[in-house]
């Protein structure tokens, strides 16, 4: 006849039980951390032996989680992409970043993410301990969310784009014009830039053999192709997309110094409107673009800064014409 256990070892079994599936937690927090690690990594960061790894590894298999195993020189353990997303161990500094931009997420400016984000909000705080989740209700509580005049972008377009970027294919799409006249266009794309209303593309554009920036509201019908490319040496996209948006796509260009420090003028000028530039001890240089140098001359003139204009000659005929009609305002 079989013995019953005795009370020690069933103690003994049940803290087994539970040490085994805490260093199997840690396993799985270590994997989320870096992209690769090898069995002796791992062994030494959890105190185990590297055939506990391995076992270990396998728990994690029999859960769900895709971790696979490359052999040889420089190989080691990489969790992958399954059928489905399993749980994500995120730790307090995660948790608490996780949640807050899931709640800007939820008026930001890509059409049908405010619903899903809504969801993953709250199965979040569902889990979330007390202590981070009053944290997080702190920030929510002090913050609103303004939304501006953006335009909306689908979601699947943005996972075209991304997966194109980080997979090195072409992408093709019907592009409308500033003119509203539409065309196919085939690029490289290298990275998406988003600035606080719109998104753009800065790509490699096949048929004009130069770089180029899309605005992402007036591309649609976007298909990522099976040609792979080589990437090229590029500009760095964010100063790339500025100078084509706040520069390059106008009739005059205008250069002024303004008594301020460029941080100062950055906060009231956002980036695609114009570039700013340190210069002398409290001056910088302001550069933007326009189809209207009395428009131009307006809203310089609106930061309140004193101005010196540089460049063209014709903004200081233009800031004359603007004093003479506010003056004759204020005299009225």
């Amino acid at each position: 006849m079989r013995s019953l256990p005795d009370a020690t070892t069933t103690e003994k079994s049940r803290r087994g039980g539970t040490a085994t599936t805490e260093r199997v937690l840690r396993l799985l927090a270590l994997l989320q951390r870096r992209p690769s690690w090898t069995a002796t990594e791992l062994a030494a960061e959890l105190g185990v032996t590297d055939r506990s790894v391995r076992r270990d590894v396998e728990r994690l298999r029999a859960l769900g989680y895709p971790v696979h195993a490359t052999a040889g020189v420089g190989g080691g353990y990489q969790l992958g992409a399954g059928t489905r997303l399993p749980p994500l161990l995120l730790d307090d500094e995660e948790a608490i970043a996780t949640a807050v931009s899931l709640r800007l997420a939820s008026g930001g400016t890509v059409a049908g993410t405010g619903e899903a984000a809504l969801r993953a909000l709250a199965k979040l705080d569902q889990v979330m301990p007390p202590r981070l989740r009053s944290e997080v209700r702190a920030v929510h509580g002090a913050t609103d969310t303004l939304v501006g005049p953006g335009t909306e972008i689908d979601a699947d377009l943005l996972v075209t784009l991304a997966r194109a970027c980080r997979d090195a294919v072409r992408v093709r799409f019907r592009y409308a014009a500033r003119n509203g006249e539409e065309r196919e266009r085939t690029v490289e794309p290298v990275r998406m830039v988003a600035t606080r209303h719109r998104w753009y593309l800065m790509a490699f554009d096949v048929d004009r053999d130069d770089w180029r920036t899309f605005r992402l509201d007036r591309m649609h019908d976007a298909t990522a192709t099976t040609w792979r490319f080589r990437p090229r040496e590029h500009p760095d996209p964010v100063a790339y997309v500025q100078r084509a948006t706040s520069e390059a796509p106008y009739r005059h260009l205008a250069r002024v110094r303004l008594r301020a420090t460029a941080t100062r003028v950055r906060e009231l000028v956002p980036p695609q409107v114009a570039k700013v530039e340190e210069a002398e001890e409290g001056w910088c240089t302001l550069t933007a673009g326009g189809d209207d140098l009395d428009w131009l001359a307006m809203h310089i003139a609106r930061l309140g800064f004193e101005t010196e204009v540089l460049d063209p000659p014709e903004l200081r005929e233009a800031a004359q014409r603007l004093a003479h009609h506010l003056a004759a305002m204020a005299t009225r």
